[in-house]
């Protein structure tokens, strides 16, 4: 009797092992197949200029109406173009190097923004023909209307320190009558403004940025009506 048992226990504890070596080798083939699925991506925040006009603009509204200006394509010169990437610069390292966020970017590029929230702030008073092509039929057709255009030279978070930066934007504007012979200069002039951001990553530079653009289109858009065109 005892000679069977001892003959079963010793047939049965193989049996175990391999059972529990079946079980570990399954849980590890679990915990690999884990590990090679694909990971989800990583959320980008995507930042524009905010909802629209200030109250100041809304309340001008009421105000005397302008004649029509034309407002063409705004064109990049010191910021990649057509790039949508938020961009900030460290003045304390190496000012002349533009670094993009990898996990921020604009809901379009910044000359089209800029763009936008000048064109915003003239259209509160006058009538805006927007874009390059209708400002074309308008030449085609004989008119000769009063265009404003300009380069967006700087749009950037720029760092004194690694807790302390700010927004800067730096456009050149031109206002000039369009004639089929060319453009006849009217005036030029280059809007600077720079605005601190309130905490040093891509959300702060976002908001110092916007407001910047928001102090420059509400100069441009002064600068249009003092100029009586």
């Amino acid at each position: 009797m005892n000679t069977f048992l001892n003959f079963s226990r010793a047939r049965w504890a193989p049996s175990m092992a391999v059972r529990k070596s079946l079980a570990a080798v399954t849980l590890l083939g679990l915990v690999a197949g884990c590990s090679v699925l694909p990971k989800p991506p990583s959320r980008v925040d995507i930042f524009d200029f905010g909802p629209g006009l200030t109250k100041t603009a809304e309340a001008s509204q009421a105000a005397t109406p302008l004649p029509p200006i034309a407002l063409a394509d705004f064109t990049s010169a010191g910021v990649p173009d057509g790039r949508s990437a938020l961009f900030y610069r460290l003045a304390y390292s190496n000012a002349q190097m533009l670094y993009p966020y990898t996990q921020a970017r604009w809901s379009q590029p910044p000359t089209t923004l800029m763009q936008l929230a000048v064109r915003d702030r003239l259209g509160v008073r006058r009538s805006v023909i927007y874009g390059d092509q209708n400002i074309d039929q308008q030449i085609k057709g004989g008119q000769s209307p009063t265009v404003l255009r300009a380069e967006v030279e700087e749009f950037s978070q720029v760092f004194q320190s690694e807790k302390d930066s700010v927004g800067l934007v730096r456009v050149r504007v031109s206002m000039v009558d369009s004639l089929k012979a060319g453009d006849e200069l009217i005036g030029q002039r280059v809007f600077v403004a720079q605005r601190p951001a309130p905490t040093p990553d891509a959300a702060g530079g976002a908001k110092a940025l916007s407001d910047a653009a928001a102090q420059v289109a509400d100069e441009i858009a002064q600068w249009v009506e003092q100029s009586k065109h």
